[in-house]
């Protein structure tokens, strides 16, 4: 019962941290100008390549952190930091900006590929939240058997954040210019905050070690 209990809580904590349901109006502010065809592939390498660097994480997380002397709190505060960026660029239309300025090309393979990794998979997705609760919970979930059901509980939640992406598209025909600026400036002020949040606690974890 214990072990059930332990897969039960893994799923619940990655679920809660990686957020699907938030991470929907994000796609929606981040992919726009995409039509149905260029969000999909969107979603669907950001997906691909958040499961890959979260089965890395929990195969040999806090191996790779230690090889490179990085402590947790350090990745949360690089993390954050990383998000107050996009967060501005967001608020003032800097995105919006540099989409005029390069016309109907802006969007290429190029593009969908650098949106989809940064900053949808790394570190919306897979962020130094989803990470750290990654590697604590293949500190305690160490046996083979355990890390496969860890790797599943990834699958499931990548999976449900896949699903939501392509429903998000749907609710972008009924936003607008005026709704879909709206929502995308109210967005960058919520992910500063987050990412305000994410330096605090990675400073709590560095003062505290």
């Amino acid at each position: 019962m214990a072990f059930y209990d332990t897969i039960l809580n893994a799923l619940v904590t990655l679920m809660v941290t990686i957020d699907p349901p938030g991470l929907a109006p994000l796609f929606l502010a981040l992919t726009g100008g995409m039509n149905r065809k260029e969000r999909s592939q969107v979603a669907l390498r950001a997906s691909l390549t958040a499961f890959v660097v979260l089965t890395v994480f929990a195969l040999a997380g806090a191996q790779i952190l230690a090889l490179f002397g990085i402590t947790l709190g350090a990745f949360r505060i690089a993390g954050g930091l990383l998000l107050f960026w996009i967060a501005f660029e967001m608020i003032f239309e800097k995105r919006q900006d540099r989409k005029e300025k390069s016309a109907e090309v802006a969007i290429t393979k190029d593009h969908i590929r650098n949106i989809a990794a940064f900053p949808l998979a790394i570190p919306l997705i897979a962020g130094p939240g989803a990470i750290s609760a990654t590697i604590l919970l293949a500190g305690t979930m160490s046996g083979p058997a355990s890390r496969l059901a860890l790797i599943a509980i990834i699958l499931v939640c990548i999976a449900s954040a896949y699903l939501v992406f392509f429903l998000a598209e749907r609710v972008d025909r009924f936003l607008g210019e005026t709704g879909r600026s709206i929502l995308t400036r109210l967005l960058g002020v919520i992910l500063a905050a987050l990412a305000v949040q994410f330096v605090a606690d990675g400073i709590r974890t560095l003062v505290q070690g």
